[in-house]
């Protein structure tokens, strides 16, 4: 049994006709919200003292705007990131390691994973990566 529809969507071109219906009734609504943000929106908005000024945590900003931020940051950040993801795989190892079949290959596997995780950060300690000055 055919269900009867609209003879605009029906046919061939009936999902192109459906996005274009949609395309249209977004680009109304967008047309719409800023025609009506345009209405009601003063005509010339106050600018009182200080509305410009920079303003952060309840201090006003001494000094320039430029502070450039040391990358040792952001390769600490990155090695939390890392152990604490390789961190996670170990959870769901440790669950299933008592099942039966998951022996002697389930401790080569995670051997071999821990090991690398012990190459990077043996790689990261003799870089002197970790040291904070």
């Amino acid at each position: 049994m055919r269900q009867i529809g609209s003879p605009i969507v029906d046919g061939y071109l009936g999902s192109y006709a459906t996005m274009g219906l949609l395309l249209l009734a977004g680009v109304l609504l967008f047309v719409a919200a800023f025609g009506a943000n345009r209405l009601l929106r003063p005509a010339h908005p106050a600018e009182p003292p200080g509305k410009r000024i920079a303003y952060e945590s309840g201090i006003d900003p001494v000094g320039g705007d430029w502070a450039q931020a040391q990358i040792r940051y952001y390769v600490y950040a990155y090695l939390y990131v890392l152990f604490a993801v390789e961190a996670v795989f170990l959870f769901p190892w440790a669950v299933i390691f008592d099942r039966p079949g998951f022996g002697g290959m389930a401790i080569a596997e995670m051997g071999i994973f821990v090991a690398v995780l012990a190459l990077g950060i043996l790689y990261a300690w003799r870089k002197k990566i970790l040291t904070w000055t």
